[in-house]
């Protein structure tokens, strides 16, 4: 099976932060059996974010967040999405439904209930890291 899975920004930053989280466990079991989707813009996205001053304290220094950001890009499928959806309450978070659909992906993965209320979408569901865990 091809699986592609969309990580939204929060589920990526977790998985970054706290690498023994069910995030990070979700990301690792998504990128052994199978490949993550990105799109330009939230990689640029994840790259700000992991910046914020209120991450310091999870980062010994920034060439372990630059490291994050590589095995992001490194270990990704970047898509450019073409088309525009308006479907979630969180206009911000329409980029990883629009990404999910270019890429035809296997799932969602967040923890965010402005995607999570929307599950399914267009056939592709919409589950937390857990539940990704017992699905996959």
């Amino acid at each position: 099976m091809n699986y592609k899975f969309v990580f939204d920004t929060n589920a990526l930053i977790s998985a970054a932060l706290l690498r023994k989280s069910i995030n990070a466990k979700a990301l690792d079991h998504a990128l052994d059996i199978g490949r993550i989707v990105i799109s330009e813009h939230a990689l640029l996205e994840f790259a700000e974010v992991i910046f914020r001053k209120k991450f310091d304290k999870y980062f010994l220094n920034d060439e372990e967040r630059h490291e994050a950001i590589d095995r992001l890009e490194i270990n990704a499928l970047v898509f450019s999405p073409k088309i525009t959806i308006n479907a979630c309450r969180d206009p911000k978070d329409n980029k990883f439904l629009e990404l999910a659909v270019t890429a035809e992906a296997s799932c969602i993965v967040s923890g965010d209930q402005d995607l999570l209320i929307l599950h399914p979408f267009d056939k592709i569901p919409i589950v937390s890291a857990a539940d990704f865990l017992k699905i996959f």
